[in-house]
């Protein structure tokens, strides 16, 4: 009976302490981060795809090469954008585990896990460079996204023209890379509906595949301003909480430092009251 019971107690014992520490996780901040890392994710593998994919159409169907010496081509951009793409994935990765600490740390459930905290300038500092941080980073988002539209719009319209000559037999359509802007006005790269290059183009699954990764990387960067605006969201949640513990910890202070006063005077007229009896 009693082993039961002392059963009984571990288990319940168990089971709040598991209670307290799923209420110590800040959840709006880990479904900021699930959602940041999805959509760096998706922006960084299928953009480093497609822009492999890019390569393979422009060097395959558009007969272009990689230009001598240090001048700077499509090419050399497209590795450039390579190189971007490691760091913004590096450095999302670091940055969603910053913005998760920082959350663990503002939720108010850390105060019963861990006893009584004093919250110090320093911490309201980093709260509030945390949000200005945030807001940089969400501008940059977009405009990130913006900049994915341009090539998904390129491939709308060279899958459109594949479209169109399947549908419309015997129409000469031509598509000029000089109009997007990937040669100079100089150079004449285009292939038109009638040459075969353009037909292998596109009978291939690289346009195809190359297209679909480019919407993929556009929804993963506006799934990464989402992420930002969440965690907006919640950090200026969380400055609010900081602001409104750091009001009540000065409240209590004075509260204390009242009391005490209060219980020292009674401590001393006590005294005085003792000494003149006797």
């Amino acid at each position: 009976m009693e082993e039961n019971m002392e059963e009984g107690q571990t288990q319940k014992g168990c089971f709040e302490c598991c209670i307290k520490c799923l209420g110590g996780i800040p959840y709006a901040s880990l479904i900021a981060t699930i959602l940041l890392y999805a959509g760096v994710a998706l922006f960084c593998g299928c953009g480093h795809e497609a822009l492999s994919g890019t390569v393979n159409i422009l060097q395959t169907y558009f007969e272009m090469g990689r230009s001598a010496g240090d001048t700077i081509d499509v090419f050399t951009m497209i590795d450039i954008f390579k190189y971007v793409i490691y760091g913004v994935a590096a450095a999302f990765f670091v940055y969603g585990i910053l913005l998760m600490v920082e959350g663990f740390f503002t939720t108010g459930a850390i105060k019963d896990l861990y006893g009584d905290f004093k919250i110090t300038t320093c911490g309201r500092c980093v709260s509030a460079w945390f949000i200005m941080l945030t807001y940089v980073f969400m501008l940059a988002w977009l405009g990130v996204t913006a900049f994915t539209s341009l090539p998904v719009y390129m491939y709308f319209n060279m899958w459109t023209i594949c479209r169109n000559t399947t549908l419309m037999e015997g129409t000469n359509l031509c598509l000029d890379l000089r109009q997007f802007g990937i040669v100079t006005v100089g150079e004449e790269k285009k292939i038109c509906t009638m040459s075969e290059n353009f037909l292998r183009m596109c009978e291939s699954t690289e346009l195809n595949m190359t297209f679909h990764l480019f919407i993929v990387a556009l929804a993963g960067a506006g799934a990464a301003v989402i992420a930002m605006v969440h965690y907006l969201m919640v950090l200026s949640a969380n400055w609010a909480y900081v602001k409104d513990a750091c009001r009540m910890q000065k409240y209590e202070d004075i509260k204390s430092k009242e009391e005490q006063e209060l219980h020292d005077i009674h401590s001393t007229r006590s005294k005085e009251r003792l000494n003149a009896y006797t």
